[in-house]
This record gives C-alpha cells, structure tokens and sequence, in this order.
C-alpha cells in the first residue's frame, strides 16, 4: 500500500494532432507547477512547437533541465479537460515504469484538489479569485465587482 500517494490516469494528446498522444497513470505531486514526463515519451506526441529549455529542481534537490512544449491536451481522468504545455526531463524508470508527476497547476486548471484525508483527487467547488487593490482592501470578485473595480479605478484618477 502507498501511503499518502495519490495516482490518478491522465490521457494526453497533441492539441493540433488529437491521434498523437497516450493514457497512463501519473502521480499527483503538489510541489511541482507543471506537468512533467519522461524525455524518452516526447516521440508519442508528434511534432510539439519548439519548447523552451528551463532549469527545475527534482524532490531530490537536484537540477535538472527540462524542455517544457505544447500546446497539449491534457484530461485527469473524471476531470475537464484542459490545454496546457508539459517538462519532459530525463528520468530512470523503476522497475520498468516511469513515474510522471501531475503539477499543481495542471490540478488547478482541471478543477481538482487533493483530498488527504481520502488520498484521492475531488472535484474544486469554487475557484479562489481575489483581488488586492492599492489601498489594501481585498474583494472576493464576480465579473460586476471586477467592472466597479475597474470603473472606479479609472475615475478615481480624475
């Protein structure tokens, strides 16, 4: 039994080419953003835009460079789907499998969060949407408050 581990199946494709892709099984991993997965997959997607190469530092400490590319289809299984970009690094499979991770961003897009208690991915009910204006005060914001916000950020300076 893991303890504490949180699998979930994730299918992802290539946005521009729907047959380019595949379905496997990832780790939910909140101390990382994006999604991440094995170089030795990048082939599986079919031609992604040129990426752009980052330097990411591993649970381990360790940097390492990733080439993070899209866009990408990307849907947690009972989750909507989302398009997002993925790091593919350099990883060791263990026991023959590799371990991709889902990111913390890629959670919150699909609207999932992590339930610890039940160590399993549960739909978001509301989106955390808040705006600090100048003077300090903090709103909880809709599309009406945003466009008061605004109209009055806009007249104040008259």
């Amino acid at each position: 039994m893991n303890v504490g581990r949180i699998i979930a199946s994730v299918t992802i494709e290539n946005a521009t080419d729907l047959s380019k892709g595949m379905t496997f099984d990832a780790l939910v991993d909140t101390g990382a953003s994006l999604m991440v997965l094995p170089s030795a997959w990048r082939d599986r997607f079919g031609e992604l835009e040129a990426g752009i190469e980052v330097e990411v530092e591993t649970a381990t400490q360790e940097t390492v460079t990733a080439e993070v590319c899209g866009p990408v289809r990307i849907q947690i299984e009972g989750f909507r789907p989302i398009f997002n970009e993925v790091a593919f690094i350099e990883m060791n499979p263990t026991n023959g499998d590799y371990e991709p991770l889902i990111g913390y961003i890629v959670l919150e897009q699909s609207l999932a969060s992590v339930d610890m208690l039940g160590h399993r991915l549960v739909p978001i009910k509301h989106l955390d949407l808040k705006i600090f204006i100048e003077d300090g005060w903090q709103a909880q914001t809709d599309s009406t408050s945003l466009r008061n916000m605004e109209w009055s950020a806009d007249h104040s300076r008259e």
